[in-house]
């Protein structure tokens, strides 16, 4: 099981190990995509964890435990294919081959399930034709 993820949480659990437990205790692989913390140390989380089903569970609940709000990633990259003017520069910034060229067509396209949301295309597009997109609501 693989699943992207935001966690929200308070300056109290801000202080917890939970990347380390959920990989120690819960066998599951964390990708950390992106983290916001403001000065107060509350903020969020966006993650993408992989593993068994009820080790991938037992994490989440894990989570939840520590009064830690879990929410299901809604977007995360937008391609614009109508703004792209086809330049080609944003594949060789994408680490994961999400935004791909076509070496005979020369055409970009872009593959949602690839991308990590890691945000290296966002500058290199002269169009603005990708976009960062997740719906964070404020951290509580």
């Amino acid at each position: 099981m693989k699943n992207r993820v935001v966690c929200y949480f308070s300056t109290a659990q801000s202080e917890q190990p939970i990347i380390y437990q959920l990989i120690k205790n819960y066998d599951l692989i964390v990708n950390i995509l992106k983290a916001d913390i403001n000065p107060q140390k509350e903020g969020y989380l966006v993650v993408e964890l992989e593993g068994g089903r009820e080790k991938y569970k037992a994490g989440i609940d894990y989570l939840k435990s520590l009064g830690i709000s879990v929410e299901p990633l809604s977007e995360t990259v937008i391609w614009s294919e109508e703004t792209c003017i086809q330049c080609g520069a944003c594949p060789s910034f994408c680490p994961t081959q999400a935004l791909n060229l076509d070496r005979e067509t020369m055409l970009v396209s872009f593959d949602n399930s690839k991308c990590v949301i890691c945000g290296m295309c966002l500058d290199c597009c002269p169009t603005r034709a990708i976009k960062l997109y997740f719906e964070i609501r404020e951290a509580v």
